[in-house]
């Protein structure tokens, strides 16, 4: 009989995981032999910290199947239950929260959709006979240095005044309340749009009953997404909130930083942008600062 490998027999608790990590180490890619040698440390220490039952372990793997199985092509529950959990936010903390003072990044979403419509400066990205009241947004992008970027790419999604982005409505026309635009030469964009409302995430699936026994609200503040692409500078993906939003400080998602609180200015005084604005309507004036490096385009989590 051949006893060579029996130093890789597993005996007790203890044993596993310096065998699971043996049996990993001729991994050739350096950064994923890291990430997946720290997964295994990480996750044999919590399992033993908890003394996982066996039917915890069974449980924990019909939740991971059913975040699967609740992904479907306007919907990616996977996406969610990482919002939820903190897992998103914090992987953005750690690649955004530096000593420059450019713009903190935000969660990108579960609603993202790629190739919205590209419209002229001051545009309005509501479909006709949308409701809410108006919003005219005026951003400005510029460097850590504080110089104009000129030519950005500038992605704005939002959420209804219902609380619903356009995927989730069949009332709302495809693509409505998404738009892209290009800054001038002082760095600045405008564009119409209406109020956003604070809106609870999807609890159809399996993140919606965590959240209900952990008894935590679904709901996210009122914000409006922007993406930031310019040529040298690395991308920015954030969210500008409301200052008046009713859930600032518990936010479904832990995505709220208090330097994206921007004051949506209410105005009665017949003085709006746009002459067809006769009743009440909002600004919202927001810069944003990017720092140099090579952009790259967010991977839409939906179609």
């Amino acid at each position: 009989m051949d006893f060579t490998h029996l130093d890789s027999i597993v005996d007790d608790p203890e044993s596993i995981t310096e065998v699971v990590l043996a049996a990993m180490s001729k991994t050739d890619d350096a950064r994923l032999k890291q990430i997946i040698d720290a997964l295994v440390r990480h996750a044999h220490a919590f399992f033993r910290e908890v003394e996982l039952t066996d039917q915890e372990f069974e449980k924990g793997l019909e939740f991971v199947k059913a975040i699967g199985q609740a992904t479907v092509d306007d919907h990616n529950e996977v996406v969610l239950a990482a919002d939820v959990l903190g897992f998103s936010t914090l992987v953005t903390l750690l690649n955004t929260a530096d000593r420059s003072n450019r713009t903190p990044g935000a969660l990108l979403g579960p609603f993202y959709r790629g190739h919205s419509p590209e419209y002229a400066d001051g545009a309005s990205i509501v479909a006709e006979g949308s409701p809410g009241a108006p919003l005219f947004v005026r951003g400005r992008v510029v460097d850590t240095a504080g110089t104009p970027v000129e030519g950005a790419l500038v992605d704005v999604w939002q959420a209804s005044p219902i609380g619903l982005y356009e995927n989730q409505d069949p009332d709302q026309p495809d693509m409505n309340l998404r738009g892209r635009f290009r800054t001038d030469a002082q760095g600045y964009f405008r564009l119409r749009s209406v109020r956003p409302a604070g809106y609870p995430v999807p609890t159809h699936g399996p993140v919606g009953r965590l959240l209900e026994k952990q008894h935590r609200h679904p709901y996210r503040p009122a914000h409006i997404h922007f993406v930031v692409v310019a040529q040298g500078y690395e991308t920015l993906i954030s969210q500008v909130f409301a200052d008046d939003s009713e859930y600032l400080g518990s936010d479904v998602v832990f995505g709220v930083n208090r330097a994206l609180v921007g004051t949506f200015s209410a105005h009665d005084d017949g003085k709006a942008p746009a002459p067809d604005v006769n009743g009440p309507y909002y600004t919202l004036e927001y810069e944003f600062v990017v720092a140099e490096g090579t952009p790259v385009w967010p991977t839409p989590p939906i179609k």
